[in-house]
C-alpha cells in the first residue's frame, strides 16, 4: 500500500499517549515529540499558522508520520528522550545533550548503599527507574532513609576488615542515621532484610512499608507528638500516590529485538521494537499480504527475517509471543511475566494500532478493499458458506402485550440500507406471543421476496434466543428455504450466537468486528421496532378516546387527528371547524360530547 497523504495519516492516529516521529520525502527523520493524545497533538501542527518560522518550515517538509503507543505520559517522556539521543533529529533542540534520567542504584556490595545516579555501571548493581525528575527520586530516598538506617560511606565492609577493626563509626552513626555496620554493630542479615523492603518500595510495592509507617504514626499520635505524626502521614500520602517504574526501559533488557504479530483474513501485521542498552530506540510495523492462508507463526518468521535484514540487526536474542524457528544463532525467548512480558505486550499493542489505522485509511482511500476484508472475516467467524453481503435482522416489539409489531432492518456490505427496512403489524397472533409473532413475520417477509422474485439475504439474524430462532426456522421450512439461507439468533444477555439444532452457543471475541456488526444490526432493529411501536401505541391511545363517543368510528377519529393533531385541540375547536372536516351529523355528535355542560 502506498504511503497515504498526511491528512489521512492524521485522521487515523489513535487518541493514546505515545511518541510521534516526522519524516521527510527521503525518509529522513525531522522531529521526535511526545503526546498525551497523539491525534490531538499531531493535528495541532497542521491546524494553525505557526509564529515560529522553524516549525513552519518543518511542517512543509513532513511526508510520513510514525508513532509508538505507550502506556502513560511518563513512558512517552522517557521514550522521547531515548529516540532524540539515538537519531539527533534536525528540528529537536531540547534533548540532544548527553544527560540521562536519574535512577536509584542498590550497589552490588556487602551492606549495599542506596543512592541516586545518572550513570549505569554494569558491575552487578541493581538499577530502578528511570524517573522523570530528581524530586521523585529524592522523595523516595527520604522515605527510605526515614524508615531504614543505611550506611552512606564507601568503605569495603568485608567481614575480615570489620573484624580487624579497620573502620570507626562516623557522624551519621552519632546522628542516629546509621547503625554502624563498619564496627560490627549491625548484622548483615538484618541489613539485608531492610534492603529487600527497599526493593519492594522502588518497585511500587509499599504494603509492608506502609504498615510500618502507619504504626509509627499511631504511636506518635498516642504520645501527643502530632507534628511527627503529621510528617509520617505526609510520607504515607506521597507513597500511596507514587507510581511504580516505567515499563518502557529496563537496564537488564539489553540489545534485544522484540517481535509480535496480529492478523486478519488477508493480512498479517508484524511489529518490531529494537532495544539497545535497555531502551527502545526503534519501532516499525510491516504489513504482509497472505497468499496461501499462512499461519501467524509462518508470517512472524518471515517478518523477523525481513525486518532484521532491513535494519541490519545484530542482536543475539529476540522476544516473541510464541516459539519460532529463525536459525540456531539467535536465542528465542517467550516471556511469561515481568518487564520482558510487558515489552512484548507493548509491541503487540503497537501492531494492533497499526492494523486499526490501516483499516481506517482503507475506508477512506480504498473502501472496496475494506468491505471485502470485512465480509471475508464475517464469513470465517460465523462459519458461513458464502460472504454475508446482504443481512436481515428481525426484532419483536410489544409492551404488556399491546400493539404487537415487528421490524426488519437490512445491511448491505456491512452498512444500513434504510430504504429496505420494513415494519410489520402482527395479524395472525392473539396476545403477546413472541415465538408465534416471529414465525409470522419471517414467513410474510420471505414469501413476499419469493413472490416478487427479489434477491434473498445470505444471512438472517433473529434478535432472541433459541425459542425465537426455532420459530423463524419453522417459517423457512414451510417456504422451502431451510439450508438455502444461513440463520442465527443472538441472545441479549451474554451476546451468545445460536445456530439451528445446536444447543451450544458461539461466543465471538468482544472486540471483533463481526460481533460489532451483529450488535449494530440488533440495536438498529430494536430502535426501528420501538419507534414504530410507540407511534402505533400513541395513535391508538388518542383514537380510543374519540371512538368511545357513540356513532364515531376509527376512520372518523383518524381524519380528525390528521387535521387537529391532538384531542385537546378537538375539544376546544368551534363546531363549524369540526363540521367542515367530517360533516354535520358526526360533527354535531363530537361537539355536543365535549360541550354538554355548556
Amino acid at each position: 500500500m502506498n504511503t497515504p497523504s498526511v491528512e489521512i495519516q492524521i485522521k487515523t492516529l489513535p487518541n493514546s499517549p505515545g511518541v510521534y516521529q516526522y519524516f521527510d520525502k527521503n525518509e529522513k527523520i525531522l522531529y521526535v515529540g511526545k503526546a498525551k493524545n497523539l491525534k490531538k497533538r499531531v493535528s495541532s501542527y497542521f491546524n494553525k499558522k505557526h509564529d515560529s518560522h522553524r516549525i513552519g518550515v518543518m511542517v512543509k517538509k513532513i511526508k510520513t508520520i510514525k508513532h509508538i503507543v505507550v502506556n502513560s505520559e511518563t513512558d512517552a517522556l522517557l521514550l522521547e528522550n531515548n529516540l532524540i539521543k539515538k537519531y539527533q533529529p534536525r528540528f529537536n533542540v531540547m534533548l540532544k545533550d548527553d544527560k540521562t534520567y536519574p535512577w536509584i542504584c542498590i550497589k552490588n556490595e556487602r551492606f549495599p548503599r542506596v543512592f541516586p545516579t545518572r550513570r549505569i555501571v554494569k558491575d552487578g548493581s541493581e538499577y530502578y527507574g528511570p524517573y522523570t525528575s530528581f524530586k521523585t527520586v529524592n522523595t523516595l530516598l527520604d522515605l527510605i532513609k526515614g524508615l531504614y538506617k543505611l550506611r552512606t560511606c564507601n568503605y569495603d565492609l568485608s567481614e575480615e576488615k570489620i573484624q580487624e577493626g579497620k573502620y570507626k563509626v562516623c557522624l551519621e552513626y552519632h546522628l542516629g542515621n546509621c547503625k554502624g555496620p563498619c564496627e560490627g554493630n549491625q548484622l548483615e542479615v538484618e541489613y539485608s532484610k531492610n534492603i529487600e523492603h527497599i526493593r519492594q518500595i522502588v518497585k511500587g510495592n509499599f504494603k509492608d512499608s506502609l504498615q510500618q509507617f502507619r504504626e509509627q504514626m499511631k504511636m506518635h499520635a498516642e504520645q501527643m507528638e502530632f507534628e511527627d505524626a503529621q510528617r509520617i502521614k505526609e510520607k504515607i500520602e506521597v507513597l500511596e500516590k507514587y507510581q511504580s517504574k516505567s515499563t518502557v526501559v529496563n537496564p537488564k533488557i539489553n540489545n534485544v529485538d522484540v517481535f509480535t504479530i496480529t492478523s486478519d483474513e488477508g493480512y498479517g501485521y508484524v511489529n518490531f521494537l529494537q532495544l539497545s542498552h535497555g531502551s527502545i530506540i526503534r519501532s516499525h510495523t510491516i504489513e504482509m499480504k497472505k497468499k496461501l492462508d499462512e499461519t501467524d507463526r509462518e508470517l512472524l518468521e518471515l517478518g523477523i527475517t525481513e525486518i532484521r535484514q532491513r535494519f541490519n540487526s545484530t542482536s543475539k536474542e529476540i522476544f516473541v509471543p510464541f516459539k519460532v524457528e529463525v536459525g540456531e544463532d539467535i536465542k528465542v525467548t517467550v516471556p511469561k511475566l515481568g518487564d520482558k512480558k510487558a515489552i512484548v505486550d507493548l509491541s503487540l499493542r503497537n501492531a494492533k494500532y497499526f492494523r486499526q489505522e490501516r483499516f481506517k485509511q482503507m475506508k477512506i482511500v480504498d473502501p472496496d478493499r475494506h468491505v471485502n476484508r470485512l465480509m471475508a472475516q464475517m464469513k470465517k467467524d460465523l462459519r458461513l458458506s458464502v460472504e454475508p453481503r446482504h443481512i436481515e435482522c428481525f426484532d419483536n416489539s410489544n409492551i404488556q402485550g399491546t400493539n404487537p409489531v415487528a421490524a426488519c432492518v437490512v445491511f448491505k456490505n456491512g452498512k444500513p440500507s434504510k430504504k429496505d427496512y420494513r415494519k410489520f403489524n402482527i395479524k395472525t397472533v392473539e396476545g403477546p406471543d413472541d415465538f408465534a409473532s416471529m414465525e409470522e413475520v419471517v414467513f410474510r417477509r420471505y414469501r413476499r421476496l419469493l413472490t416478487e422474485e427479489q434477491p434473498l439475504p445470505q444471512l438472517i439474524i433473529i434478535d432472541g434466543g433459541k425459542g425465537q430462532l426455532s420459530s423463524a426456522v419453522k417459517a423457512l421450512n414451510v417456504l422451502g428455504l431451510r439450508g438455502k439461507i444461513a440463520i442465527i439468533g443472538i441472545a441479549k444477555r451474554l451476546e451468545e450466537l445460536f445456530y439451528p439444532g445446536d444447543s451450544i452457543p458461539l461466543y465471538l471475541d468482544k472486540r471483533s468486528e463481526t460481533l460489532k456488526i451483529i450488535q449494530q444490526l440488533r440495536n438498529e432493529a430494536h430502535r426501528f421496532g420501538i419507534t414504530f411501536h410507540r407511534n402505533k401505541r400513541s395513535n391508538a391511545a388518542l383514537g380510543t378516546e374519540l371512538e368511545s363517543i357513540p356513532g364515531i368510528g376509527e376512520k372518523t377519529a383518524v381524519e380528525l387527528l390528521k387535521h387537529f393533531r391532538s384531542v385537546k385541540r378537538i375539544q376546544t375547536a368551534e363546531k363549524k371547524e369540526i363540521v367542515e372536516i367530517i360533516g354535520n351529523a358526526k360533527g354535531t355528535l363530537i361537539y355536543n360530547h365535549y360541550h354538554a355542560n355548556d
